[in-house]
C-alpha cells in the first residue's frame, strides 16, 4: 500500500508568508508606547496634516513677509470706514501693514505704547468702524487715520436731569470710568443764581450751555459766571429762569478725576463681544488688581464703561482668563481652583423697565484655563487650554455636570509637558485648532473625530484626531478669510503659503519642511516569535505630487534607524517644470516604492518614511510589509 508524506512548508516558503498592511491613516498618537499605537496612527509624524480625504500629507510652509520691532504682541486685520487695515503691535509701536503685488511694507503709526501682549476688536461707533486695542496699560482706538487713547475721546454721560439749582434731580446715566467729564442738567428758577453740582472738589467746569429764548442751547458767555471748584458750584450774575415749562435750561459739564477709574479699563487685557440680541457690547477683564472683575460697555459704544457696569465672576481669589460663546450664553472661564467655580455662564435678559441686565450663574469647580490666548471655537465647539490639555465645552449649559471633555487625548502626554503653557496661543484655520508653544504646534482636526473604547460612546465622548508640527514659532496668530499669519518673539511677521501654487509652498522661509510617517513599533501580533521581512511584497504607496521623494528607514527592535532606499516620485507638469528633475511621468495616480530589503530575526519592526527635501510635497496612502515567522524569541 502506497504511503504519502506531507511536507511542512519552510519558513521562507510563500505558503508561510504573511502581510501587514498599514492604511486608512489618521493622526499621531503620543498617548501610549509606540508598540501599542493603532496601525492607523503614528507615534512619530512631524509636519503632516490630513488632506480632504483624511490621509496625511505635508503641511504648508510659511514665509517671512515683514520684520518690525520685537516681539510681535498682536495682529489684527479688518474693515474700517477707510477700508481694510492690517495692524500689528510690535514692541512699543503700532504698524500698518500694506500689501502690493505680494510685497508687504510696514509703516509706523504709533510709538510709545506698552510692550506686552495685546488684544483688539472692531466695532462700529457713531457710524464709524474703529479698532479698539487693549495693551494692559492703555486702551487705544484707531480710526484709520489716528491712534488715540480712548479716554481722550470717550463719551461724556449726562448723570443727572431735572436738577434744581440747590440739588436733587433724577439719575440718568452712570459716570464713565474712562472720562473725567460728566454733565448735569438743571431747571433754573427766577431767583437762584448759585447752581450746586453733585460733586465737590472738581477739577474744572468744562462747558456751560444756556437755553435761549428760541429754545436752543448755546454756550454761556465767559465772564457771566464764576466757579467754586472746592464747593462744586457755579454762580451766575443773573438767575436762569426757565424758557419752556418743565424743561431743563442749564447744562453744566465739568471734570472730576476719580483716582484709578480709567485704569480699571486700561489695565485690562482680554475682551468678549456679547449682548442682548447680538454682539453689541464689549466685556473686558484681565486687570491684575481686579482679578475676578469684568466690565461691560454701553451698547455699540466701547468708549463708555459705566462705573456701575461691573460684575464679580465667582470668587475674587481666582482670575478670569477668557470667554467663549455658547448659544445664548457667554461662558466665563477662570484659572484653576479646587474650591471655587472655574466655569460660569452669563446670559442677557430684560428687566421690568426694558433695561438689559446680565446674569451670572455659577458653574463647575476645578479645571480652569492656563492661557488667555487659546480660547477658540472649532466648528462651533468652544475650546480652551488647561494643564490637562485642550478642553471642549459640549453642553449648552455649563451648570450641568461634566459639561466639558478633553479633546486633545492623542497629544496630551507631550503637550502638558511643554514649558510656558501660559504663553501658548491658538487659532482656528480651515477646520483645524492650531496651538503653538515653544515653536511646536499641536493641531486638532475638527473634521475627524474618534470615539475611544474606554469612553461611554455618547455623542459627546469623542476626541479629535491630532497632528504635531515643528518649526512654527508663533507668539500670536491671525486668521482672516482662509489666510493664516503669525508673529514671532523676534519681530517677524510670517504667512502660511496659501497663495503659492508651486511646490515652493512646502518650504519654511526657503528651508525644507521636514516631515515623516512612522508605523507603530510592530510585533505583528506575535511578540514571542522572531520574524523575517522578505524582499518581495513590501512597498510604500505615496500620494502623487509634481515634486516628491521619499527616504525609507527601518528600525529593528528599537535600534537606530537604518537607511533603506530613496526614490523620486515626480510627475511631469509645466507648473513646476525643471530640467534638473525632468520626468516624463504624467500618471497622477498613487505612486509605489518597492522595498527590496530583507530584515532577519526581528521581534518588532518600525518603518519610517521621510521627506526632508526643498520644494517637495509628500503624502502617504499605504505601507505593506510581508514577513515570515521563525523560532521563539530570546532575550
Amino acid at each position: 500500500m502506497a504511503r504519502f508524506m506531507i511536507k511542512k512548508p519552510s519558513p521562507s516558503s510563500p505558503l508561510n508568508r504573511k502581510t501587514t498592511v498599514y492604511t486608512s491613516f489618521k493622526g499621531v498618537d503620543f498617548s501610549v508606547d509606540p508598540s501599542l499605537v493603532d496601525k492607523s496612527r503614528s507615534p512619530y509624524a512631524p509636519n503632516l496634516i490630513s488632506d480632504i480625504g483624511g490621509m496625511p500629507e505635508k503641511r504648508l510652509g510659511w514665509r517671512i513677509i515683514a520684520a518690525i520691532d520685537k516681539p510681535i504682541n498682536g495682529m489684527w486685520r479688518g474693515e474700517l470706514s477707510c477700508g481694510e487695515v492690517f495692524i500689528v503691535h510690535g514692541g512699543t509701536k503700532l504698524y500698518s501693514l500694506k500689501e502690493e503685488g505680494g510685497v508687504y511694507t510696514a509703516k509706523k503709526i504709533k510709538s510709545g505704547i506698552a510692550d506686552r501682549p495685546s488684544s483688539a476688536f472692531f466695532m462700529n461707533n457713531n457710524d464709524k468702524m474703529k479698532l479698539y486695542i487693549l495693551t494692559g496699560e492703555e486702551y487705544l482706538v484707531y480710526d484709520g487715520e489716528n491712534v488715540k487713547r480712548v479716554k481722550d475721546e470717550s463719551y461724556v454721560p449726562v448723570i443727572l436731569i431735572g436738577r434744581a439749582p440747590t440739588g436733587g434731580g433724577v439719575t440718568d446715566e452712570s459716570v464713565n470710568l474712562l472720562s473725567k467729564k460728566r454733565t448735569e442738567h438743571f431747571l433754573g428758577t427766577d431767583t437762584d443764581k448759585v447752581f450746586y453740582l453733585s460733586a465737590d472738589e472738581i477739577d474744572a467746569v468744562e462747558k456751560i450751555e444756556i437755553m435761549n429764548e428760541d429754545g436752543e442751547m448755546v454756550e454761556a458767555v465767559t465772564g457771566s459766571y464764576t466757579v467754586d471748584p472746592v464747593e462744586g458750584s457755579v454762580t451766575f450774575k443773573e438767575p436762569k429762569k426757565p424758557v419752556l415749562t418743565g424743561v431743563d435750561n442749564v447744562y453744566i459739564t465739568y471734570s472730576k478725576t476719580v483716582e484709578g477709574y480709567a485704569g480699571r479699563i486700561e489695565n485690562c487685557t482680554t475682551f468678549a463681544l456679547f449682548g442682548y440680541g447680538g454682539d453689541n457690547r464689549v466685556f473686558v477683564t484681565g486687570n491684575p488688581d481686579f482679578k475676578a472683575y469684568d466690565w461691560v460697555s454701553d451698547i455699540y459704544d466701547p468708549s463708555y464703561f459705566p462705573d456701575l457696569g461691573y460684575s464679580i465672576a465667582g470668587s475674587d481669589d481666582t482670575a478670569v482668563m477668557g470667554y467663549l460663546k455658547l448659544g445664548q450664553y457667554l461662558v466665563i472661564i477662570k484659572e484653576d481652583s479646587t474650591t471655587n467655580s472655574t466655569l460660569l455662564q452669563r446670559r442677557a435678559t430684560k428687566d421690568n423697565e426694558d433695561n438689559t441686565v446680565f446674569i451670572i450663574e455659577q458653574g463647575l469647580t476645578g479645571l480652569g484655563a492656563v492661557s488667555s490666548k487659546c480660547f477658540v471655537s472649532l466648528i462651533d465647539e468652544p475650546l480652551f487650554l488647561t494643564r490637562q490639555g485642550v478642553m471642549g465645552i459640549f453642553s449648552s449649559n455649563v451648570l450641568a455636570e461634566r459639561s466639558f471633555r478633553n479633546r486633545s487625548y492623542f497629544v496630551n502626554s507631550r503637550l502638558i509637558k511643554e514649558k510656558n503653557l501660559e504663553k501658548a496661543c491658538a487659532c482656528e484655520w480651515n477646520g483645524l485648532y492650531i496651538l503653538s508653544v515653544n515653536g511646536n504646534a499641536y493641531v486638532l482636526d475638527g473634521r475627524n473625530k474618534t470615539y475611544l473604547k474606554h469612553q461611554s460612546n455618547t455623542s459627546a465622548d469623542y476626541v479629535f484626531e491630532c497632528y504635531y508640527w515643528e518649526n512654527v514659532p508663533a507668539r500670536v496668530f491671525l486668521e482672516k478669510s482662509g489666510e493664516l499669519f503669525f508673529g514671532t518673539e523676534d519681530g517677524r511677521i510670517c504667512k502660511f503659503n496659501t497663495d503659492i501654487y508651486s511646490s515652493d509652498k512646502y518650504n519654511d522661509d526657503d528651508k525644507a519642511v521636514c516631515c515623516a510617517w512612522a508605523t507603530k513599533n510592530d510585533d505583528d501580533g506575535v511578540s514571542f516569535l522572531y520574524k523575517n521581512m522578505v524582499r518581495k511584497g513590501c512597498s510604500v504607496t505615496l500620494k502623487p505630487f509634481t515634486r516628491s521623494s521619499a527616504k525609507i528607514y527601518i528600525s529593528k527592535d528599537g535600534d537606530y534607524e537604518s537607511f533603506v532606499k530613496k526614490d523620486y516620485m515626480d510627475m511631469f507638469t509645466f507648473e513646476d517644470f525643471s530640467f534638473e528633475r525632468l520626468s516624463f511621468n504624467t500618471n497622477d495616480s498613487p505612486q509605489d516604492i518597492y522595498i527590496d530589503t530583507k530584515v532577519k530575526r526581528y521581534k518588532r519592526l518600525q518603518i519610517i518614511i521621510k521627506n526632508d527635501a526643498l520644494s517637495e510635497g509628500f503624502g502617504i496612502f499605504q505601507i505593506a510589509k510581508t514577513f515570515t515567522t521563525g523560532g521563539y524569541a530570546k532575550k
